[in-house]
């Protein structure tokens, strides 16, 4: 697997931890329907959050949620819509964004952005 593949699978896994800290119920990791995912569906409180996780080896690039673009931001929205559609019943949802930066002495540095809209 690339190292890009594994950087990602690593992001998710240290992003459902951190969102667990949170308080947060994790529903489904890499959520697939047709030619869509969602990295990350979870709940707290009444709320259904759709997360999409963002992981860099570095800062070198930028920082990781500023790869998230407005094409990125619809894709998702529209992947949410068919999660809703397949699962009724949630009123409130939120999108949400965890960035990690790994950093050179093994310690990940999270940014959390709650509640989005591009």
């Amino acid at each position: 697997m690339a190292n890009h593949n594994e950087l990602g699978k690593t992001g998710e896994s240290l992003a459902a931890g951190f969102l667990r800290e949170k308080g947060y119920q994790i529903l489904f990791s890499n959520w697939r329907y047709a030619h869509y995912e969602i990295d990350i569906i979870a709940t707290k409180g009444k709320k259904i959050h759709f997360i999409e996780v963002k992981t860099r080896s570095s800062a070198k690039f930028g920082y990781p949620e500023e790869s998230v673009n407005v094409k990125k931001f619809n894709y998702l929205k529209n992947a949410a819509d068919q999660y809703l559609h397949l699962n009724p019943g949630f009123q409130w949802i939120q999108f949400d964004i965890v960035s990690i930066t790994l950093k050179k002495d093994g310690n990940p540095e999270y940014f959390f952005i709650e509640d989005i809209y591009l």
